[in-house]
């Protein structure tokens, strides 16, 4: 719940900063004029509407962000783990822990950790009957799918 609460702020000072970056670009470019009353049609009220859409969606976006996924496998954990290791390293992951049935990954771009406001961890668990991946919905999904098909040719 506290990750859930700490990811949800996170996505509110995102969008935020991305909001203010914006509307700095536009300023500067002379699109528009720097006065609140003119930027937005309800002027400073405006600012506030912003900030409850703002909040609507990073109260929402952890939700449907964040997946876990699982992955069936053939031979064990120990038989896999360096197999995952490898897949993970070749997509620029480094192990940042492991654990007996557990290894967690971070990627190693400063820009793309920066870009998913360092909640760029992959983890992955030994489930009974191949391996659970959980983390970054666009991650997850293509890690996933690439894992699997790496540990059936491995395995087969």
């Amino acid at each position: 719940m506290m990750k859930y609460f700490i990811r949800s702020v996170k996505y509110f000072i995102y969008l935020s900063v991305l909001i203010v970056i914006i509307m700095t670009l536009l300023v500067l470019i002379n699109a528009i004029e720097p006065d609140i009353d003119t930027m937005f049609r309800n002027g400073y009220d405006a600012l506030w509407q912003i900030a409850v859409l703002f909040a609507a969606v990073a109260a929402v976006y952890p939700k449907i962000g964040y997946v876990s996924r699982n992955v069936t496998t053939e031979g064990d954990w120990d038989g896999n783990r360096t197999v995952i290791k490898q897949f993970m390293e070749s997509h620029y992951y480094s192990l940042e822990k492991a654990k007996p049935g557990l290894m967690t990954f971070r990627h190693n771009g400063s820009v793309s950790r920066l870009s998913r406001m360092y909640e760029d961890r992959i983890t992955v668990t030994s489930t009974e009957g191949g391996i659970n991946v959980e983390g970054l919905r666009k991650d997850v999904l293509r890690i996933a799918s690439g894992l699997e098909r790496t540990l059936l040719q491995n395995n087969g």
